[in-house]
């Protein structure tokens, strides 16, 4: 099984929710220990690594940053 691969200021979708009712987290802390925080609600959870993983689903907005798409009202 390939390994998900996220980094710093992804936004990512979780299996479970948080009680507020999103499951989108932003990761703002990587380390042994990955912080995410609750992109509704704002509330930060701090889970260890491995949890992480296992209970992440995909990413849904990459901080890499992707070319933002053109659309029509942008043309003019």
């Amino acid at each position: 099984m390939e390994r998900k691969t996220f980094e710093l200021g992804d936004v990512v979708l979780m299996k479970k929710q948080h009680p507020c009712g999103a499951n989108e987290m932003e990761i703002i802390r990587m380390g042994m220990d990955i912080r995410i925080k609750c992109v509704k609600c704002k509330h930060s959870i701090l889970l260890p690594r491995a949890k992480f993983e296992k209970s992440l689903k995909k990413v849904l907005r990459s901080a890499a940053g992707e070319e933002p798409q053109a659309t029509d009202s942008d043309n003019g």
